[in-house]
């Protein structure tokens, strides 16, 4: 499967960049098309020329069709492309548009295609609990650019 790309921030409801140990991982999800005029593409609403980053809906800058947050969020694929940790081959993926825990952290979940391996997507600089040992020392680091909410 041939993942596209995105060519700007304009195209993406969330994109992340970064490294998980050596290993790169972008990620993003696209806008979705208005399902009523299938003009233009959703996006938070515009009052007086600024965006409403902590509104509860989502508007048609077209028509003005407005859909709830959870339902629209709920309708979205993250896409990504990456390298596995585990088998350390090339892939792409999808998965939900959902945070789920994961090692008792949020994040978006991605599965390697080779190995199968589970590659959680945490929030931003957020370290994944080990059992057993403390997680003062030798913690994971992570690299992020992400842009949420617009």
């Amino acid at each position: 499967m041939a993942l596209k790309i995105p060519n700007s921030m304009e195209e993406c409801l969330y994109f992340s960049n970064r490294f998980i140990g050596d290993e790169q991982l972008m990620a993003w999800v696209y806008r979705k098309t208005c399902p009523k005029c299938k003009k233009a593409k959703m996006g938070k609403p515009v009052v007086k020329g600024k965006v409403k980053t902590r509104a509860d809906i989502y508007e048609c800058p077209s028509c003005k069709y407005q859909e709830e947050k959870v339902a629209h969020e709920e309708s979205l694929q993250l896409e990504a492309q990456f390298t596995c940790p585990k088998c350390k081959k090339k892939g792409e993926s999808t998965g939900d548009y959902k945070r789920k825990s994961f090692l008792g952290v949020p994040s978006y979940l991605i599965e390697c295609p080779h190995c199968h391996e589970k590659i959680p997507l945490t929030k931003k600089m957020k370290n994944i609990k080990k059992k057993g040992k403390k997680n003062h020392s030798e913690s994971e680091e992570a690299e992020d650019v992400d842009e949420e909410g617009l």
